[in-house]
């Protein structure tokens, strides 16, 4: 850290700064700051002004001051955002006010009223929902496409272009800053800390008498630990990023933060990672830069930031919350213990807390209207109310798909490797189709398979070169199945392993009846078979589990059939919510081959 930088750019700031003031910016003794203006006069960067005890910038001192300018900033604003659910469902986290005022605007303000107007933001979740920034404040975005799967070195890595050879602060879109931490002229890299007593989880920090880091390292008990933005100067982004480029193409780094690279080269590890990288073995200067108790904010999480604004322990302005309060009739504040569930394929969903117990709020996915009919779905939940097989609904709204169920604690997933397991699970399944239970919709493969090709075909070409020849077979197989004339009966659709819980007390559970219908029963054995990944010996065996018998050749036959037609109609949706953004993976692939393999399979049966 060039201390003279910061002599010169606190007399620019204020020409009356008292050395007890510089003393306390530098976190140094006044008998150090007495000889740092005692330097600065005698290398004739500053001069004292006799009349007023003030002091004065010369053109050495500008010129040192003109070579360490800020140049602009990086604000990361691609993530979820997960530990702030459901508020981050419908807003980014770095769009959420506190006091009143964004968090990110507020930083962007706080740059702006220190020169800093050269802004990029990093974007990826709900990045449509930042662009207005470009009006307001002028600013740049840069779309981050791997924010979903990756983390911060990737931002780093993809904004890498704007910072060579700069002078750049790194930010984060969801801190917030009590004063203004930023200036026009910086005199080194640093990295924001502040002091934690007692036990902590955070990136701790180890450092010499300049300040200038030693080491890294996570969790420790009373330190100062790394938090909030960071400068990164050109000296520092030189010997940096070479390493970060680096890391970036290492396996295994996709879950890495920029500050792990910093970490491991700190640590010799890059030098280890990287041999013939010359710039894991430099000596890199980064700096503390030390900030007083209740300065910087970084919300952990929802309870955090309602514990600082309580204007989010009263009214959230999130539909979700608001649902939630008037369904229990409580204050939002008694809504509890709010997490973030892993995301389905179609929906969003969090875990919460109302008194002594727990429950989930199923939020519909953007499009799922087009997909799924909400009021179809009630009306089966309606229906299997008495059977006592699916989860304790609290509130159901046909018309917006919201839903509130009970959380059974302790329950578990299925398996689809224990047989044990899954044999329970055909037993539950076999007793809803033999209930007699009857809902008026009915789900027609026919039917959806035109209207997912149909939507597939609105956001583009689907892209298997044997599509048609494909088509032709599906068709082939409905007509099959249409002249064995069986009876439709209620039936689930979506028989995923992860849809069957089971409880501490043994009992199953069936959850998620959104594509539920009238069908032919020997549908739901073929969506597990195929939802679960199973080869034909492991489907021939499920199959014989749920009839607890050899099935017969037309049995087989159908049962083969649908898991074709599901491997075709899951497909089609697949390459649908990719056209939207959402990819699944290896999925759509998988299903595409059930589809083939398993017609195969089909033309080998003879039914009399």
């Amino acid at each position: 850290m060039d201390r003279n930088v910061i002599i010169c750019r606190s007399i620019y700031e204020n020409p009356a700064v008292t050395q007890r003031e510089l003393a306390k910016e530098l976190h140094i003794s006044l008998g150090t700051a007495n000889s740092l203006v005692k330097e600065c006069l005698d290398k004739q960067l500053i001069s004292i002004n006799k009349g007023n005890d003030s002091y004065q910038l010369l053109l050495e001192g500008q010129s040192l001051l003109k070579a360490n300018k800020v140049d602009g900033a990086v604000i990361i604003a691609a993530g979820f955002g997960s530990r702030f659910v459901p508020l981050t469902f419908e807003t980014p986290k770095g769009l959420l006010e506190v006091f009143g005022e964004r968090m990110i605007e507020r930083q962007i303000r706080q740059l702006h009223e220190v020169g800093i107007t050269d802004i990029t933001i990093v974007v990826g979740y709900l990045k449509e929902k930042f662009e207005y920034l470009i009006d307001k404040y002028q600013v740049k975005l840069l779309y981050n496409s791997e924010y979903s799967k990756k983390n911060t070195l990737t931002t780093i890595y993809q904004a890498r272009e704007i910072f060579r050879d700069k002078n750049m602060y790194v930010l984060s879109s969801d801190n917030w800053m009590r004063h203004n931490m930023y200036h026009t002229y910086e005199g080194g890299a640093w990295y924001s800390s502040s002091y934690m007593e007692g036990e902590t989880s955070e990136w701790c920090l180890d450092y010499n008498k300049k300040g200038r880091i030693l080491n890294v390292f996570v969790g420790g008990k009373d330190q100062w630990v790394m938090y909030g933005p960071a400068f990164f100067s050109k000296s520092f982004s030189s010997k940096f990023l070479p390493v970060l480029e680096e890391y970036y193409h290492l396996p295994g780094t996709e879950q890495f933060y920029w500050e792990n690279v910093y970490m491991e080269i700190l640590s010799g590890e890059a030098a280890k990672r990287l041999p013939d990288v010359p710039e894991t073995k430099q000596e890199i200067d980064l700096y503390i830069n030390r900030r007083q108790a209740e300065e910087v904010y970084e919300f952990e999480n929802l309870e955090e930031l309602r514990q600082f604004d309580v204007k989010y322990q009263r009214h959230s302005d999130n539909e979700a919350m608001e649902l939630v309060s008037k369904v229990f009739e409580v204050p939002e504040s008694e809504i509890t213990e709010i997490r973030c569930l892993k995301a389905g394929m179609t929906n969003k969903s969090f875990l919460f807390k109302i008194k002594d117990r727990h429950y989930i709020c199923r939020i519909p996915g953007p499009g799922t209207e087009l997909l799924i009919n909400r009021q179809q779905e009630k009306d089966v939940y309606d229906a299997t109310h008495n059977l006592g097989i699916t989860e304790k609904i609290v509130y159901f709204s046909g018309e917006t798909g919201y839903k509130i169920a009970e959380f059974y604690e302790g329950a578990q997933n299925a398996d689809p490797e224990n047989k044990d397991e899954i044999k329970r699970c055909m037993r539950l399944v076999h007793k809803f189709h033999q209930s007699g239970l009857m809902v008026p919709h009915t789900f027609d493969f026919k039917e959806r398979i035109e209207f997912y090709e149909k939507l597939c075909k609105a956001h583009g070409d689907i892209l298997f070169d044997d599509y048609n020849l494909v088509r032709g077979y599906m068709k082939e197989l409905l007509d099959r199945l249409d002249g064995l004339g069986h009876v439709k009966v209620l039936s689930h659709l979506d028989t995923v392993v992860d849809n069957f819980l089971i409880l501490p007390n043994g009992e199953i559970r069936l959850i998620d009846w959104e594509y539920a219908g009238m069908c032919d029963p020997l549908v739901d054995i073929a969506m597990c078979a195929i939802y679960s990944y199973y080869n034909e010996e492991q489907t021939d065996q499920l199959i014989e589990t749920y009839f607890e018998r050899e099935p017969s050749m037309e049995e087989r036959f159908t049962v083969y059939a649908y898991m074709a037609l599901g491997g075709f109609l899951w497909s089609l949706w697949a390459i649908y919510k990719a056209s939207l953004g959402e990819e699944f993976g290896e999925y759509t692939l998988i299903m595409y081959r059930y589809a083939k393999n398993y017609y195969k399979k089909c033309i080998d049966i003879v039914l009399e």
